[in-house]
């Protein structure tokens, strides 16, 4: 019994010790970037090694971007905005420049942006003749009352706000028009794994400040206006602050009716739940119903997540460490 003190002592010691490891706060990164290009039917084995790199090179492009901003004291929302111009200034991706043809052979392209520090948001759906619709969402979060503007009214509001208009044949490209004649010839419907294709970013700066992005030229052969997940806060994209930053590619109607991007950070806020955790959450929660796709996240410490249910996702993260990572396959 004489050592039950020094016993006791001991025990204290050591619950002080696990207390103070279970409430301490993982690294906080300086700044972090996440960036993906769409995900679907990505398979090596239809890859060339040409195409390949095509592929890298337009990822390292963005994620160099991206970085230079943050490394320079810019904000998550500029480099956010930023690296999403690479990828929709590129026919690799369908968004911006690359969009896919809809049924009636129109390109319809929406976009969506959000900042964390006070949940502003903006984004634009069905547009046809900005050369940027991130910017575009951008504009609408920033110099207007809204939170979604669409078609003609968006494109107006984009041109009084001094945004690049361009004719709509700007956004052709040979590949996305021989794809939908395809489609039209043998009167069906393609696979579900190669409908889609989305490009976003999220990232985190030095001021703490999360931000996600979305944009996308929807889905070939669409019909009768349809409009996905991207452009829809709280489906495709959702940043904030107290949690993560989200963007999403797949399927939009399964994204929708989750509410994925918001779901992920509910989880987190309401749960506390760590990044990982809910990201695998919802993901089952995606394989439950079908559906098909992916995302990137990033949380408050500049911690990624980068999931996807089908065979490949292009993808890349880069931070203030100098980690540059990027992927295509699963």
């Amino acid at each position: 019994m004489k050592n039950l003190p020094l016993l006791l002592s001991a025990l204290l010691l050591f619950l002080i010790i696990s207390c103070d490891n279970s409430t301490k706060e993982p690294e906080k990164l300086e700044y972090a970037l996440c960036i993906h290009g769409g995900a679907g039917t990505i398979l090596k084995k239809n890859m060339s090694p040409e195409r390949e790199k095509e592929y890298f090179d337009k990822l390292d492009e963005a994620l160099t971007v991206g970085d230079s901003v943050l490394k320079n004291g810019g904000s998550a929302l500029d480099a956010v905005e930023l690296t999403i111009h690479v990828l929709e200034n590129s026919p690799l991706f369908n968004a911006g420049k690359g969009s896919v043809f809809t049924h009636s052979g129109k390109n319809e392209l929406d976009a969506s942006i959000m900042w964390g520090k006070d949940l502003n948001a903006g984004a634009v759906a069905g547009v046809g003749n900005i050369k940027n619709p991130i910017s575009a969402a951008r504009k609408v979060m920033e110099n207007s009352e809204h939170v979604m503007l669409s078609g003609k009214g968006a494109s107006i509001f984009a041109e009084q706000e001094g945004l690049t208009i361009v004719d709509s044949s700007y956004f052709f490209t040979e590949s996305r028009w021989n794809y939908l004649q395809q489609i039209l010839n043998k009167e069906r419907e393609m696979k579900r794994t190669d409908r889609h294709g989305t490009v976003g970013c999220v990232a985190i700066d030095k001021e703490g400040n999360l931000a996600a992005g979305t944009s996308t030229g929807g889905m070939t052969n669409k019909r009768f206006g349809r409009i996905g997940d991207s452009p829809i806060i709280g489906a495709g994209t959702y940043a904030n602050n107290k949690t993560c930053a989200v963007s999403c590619t797949g399927h939009g109607e399964y994204f929708i009716r989750l509410g994925i991007a918001r779901d992920i950070a509910s989880l987190m806020e309401y749960q506390n739940l760590s990044l990982d955790d809910a990201t695998n959450i919802v993901l089952e929660k995606l394989n439950q119903i079908n559906g098909l796709g992916g995302f990137i996240a990033l949380d408050k410490y500049g911690k990624p997540a980068m999931k996807m249910n089908t065979s490949g996702m292009y993808r890349g993260y880069v931070n203030s460490k100098g980690i540059k990572e990027k992927y295509m396959y699963k």
